[in-house]
């Protein structure tokens, strides 16, 4: 029988899964290659795609102190071309980012018998810490962990979370609702719509914070920190530490770097603010490359939606008319959700599925 045969893929997973180790207490078994269910299939891999030049197109970098009417029109442009932009001069002071992604980095690193108690797969729980979340879907896992907790509309399940974070967690909410609204508005006003539309429909109202931690891979030519996706959301805030410039975005079909600028925060739109706004706005693929150095990339993420997961959400009613028909037709979040958890993250995003297909009589 050829090691291929062998190979029981399901049964690795669940004994990894079950060991709670998580990917940094494998790494430090001191390990030299990576469990072969990490091997991700050669789709996936950069190291096989075909080589070419970078594209010249970069991820913009605005300035939230401009005048208003140009930051507007700066997002608005790079919410409609590359769905992603960084922002300065933001008003979050940066000892608070500093805070919020130290702590995190603090826990990924205490000793894994610290750790196990709040390795699980339990989401309903609203704070789990594990090892991707498509585990048991994907062809391959990614080289991270994660830990995430449900901030809103429920109360934070605070005794899940460790004792390290939870200040630093709450006081980045906090900070990071008031300047998500401010974003929002902006985002409104560059679609010609009223300022507070997305507001009303409780997008500020359904967050996650999510946060990953990429190790040094030992073959980081076989896998990948978090495969091609879109986010499932309106919008996503994130920041991050400055360990290597491994976060990509699609750019057709090549991939640009998202460099790491020391206190800029990382803006992109997600799947639920592309179908709203009638494809304006464009929720792109990015993914993380597994890290190929010593020290851990760390970052910190946001993901703001509607609280009401039994809602109907359809492209805004004011961008629609007989020139620009809906081009997608209305969805319950709730299906939407159910559909992203329950598959891996493969590059392919949802929102085809609730397109209106013309071509029909």
């Amino acid at each position: 029988m050829t090691s291929e045969h062998r190979y029981d893929r399901l049964k690795e997973v669940k004994e990894f899964d079950s060991s709670k180790l998580s990917v940094k207490g494998l790494l430090d078994t001191g390990i030299k290659t990576i469990p072969r269910f990490f091997h991700q299939p050669p789709e996936n891999l950069p190291s096989t795609q075909p080589k070419k030049k970078q594209p010249q197109l970069t991820v913009p970098i605005i300035d939230m102190s401009q005048d208003r009417s140009k930051v507007v029109e700066e997002v608005r442009r790079s919410s409609s071309t590359l769905g992603f932009f960084q922002i300065v001069n933001h008003g979050v002071p940066l000892a608070l980012i500093d805070c919020v992604v130290n702590s995190m980095k603090s826990f990924y690193e205490q000793p894994n018998e610290y750790k196990m108690k709040f390795y699980h797969r339990e989401v309903g729980k609203g704070a789990s810490y594990s090892t991707n979340f498509d585990l048991f879907h994907s062809r391959g896992a990614s080289w991270r962990d994660t830990f995430q907790v449900r901030m809103s509309p429920m109360e934070p399940a605070w005794d899940l979370v460790p004792e390290m974070c939870r200040a630093s967690i709450a006081d980045w909410d906090k900070a990071v609702v008031d300047l998500a609204e401010e974003l929002m508005s902006i985002l409104c006003e560059g679609l010609g719509i009223k300022s507070d539309k997305l507001k009303e429909l409780s997008c500020l109202e359904g967050r996650l914070c999510a946060s990953h931690y990429y190790p040094h891979c030992p073959q980081p030519e076989l896998t990948i920190g978090i495969t091609s996706h879109t986010d499932p959301c309106i919008l996503t805030v994130l920041v991050q530490n400055e360990v290597g410039d491994l976060l990509q975005v699609k750019c057709g079909e090549e991939w640009a770097d998202v460099e790491a600028v020391p206190g800029a925060i990382v803006i992109n739109i997600g799947d639920l603010l592309q179908m709203m706004s009638n494809d304006e706005y464009k929720s792109v693929e990015h993914r993380v490359l597994a890290n190929p150095v010593e020290g851990a990339r760390v970052s910190v993420a946001v993901f703001f939606k509607p609280s009401n997961q039994e809602g109907l959400y359809a492209p805004f009613p004011e961008l629609i008319s007989a020139e620009k028909p809906a081009v997608y037709q209305e969805f319950l979040l709730a299906d939407y959700t159910r559909r992203f958890y329950a598959r891996e993250l493969d590059g392919k995003a949802l929102t085809s599925l609730y397109r209106v297909d013309n071509t029909k009589d």
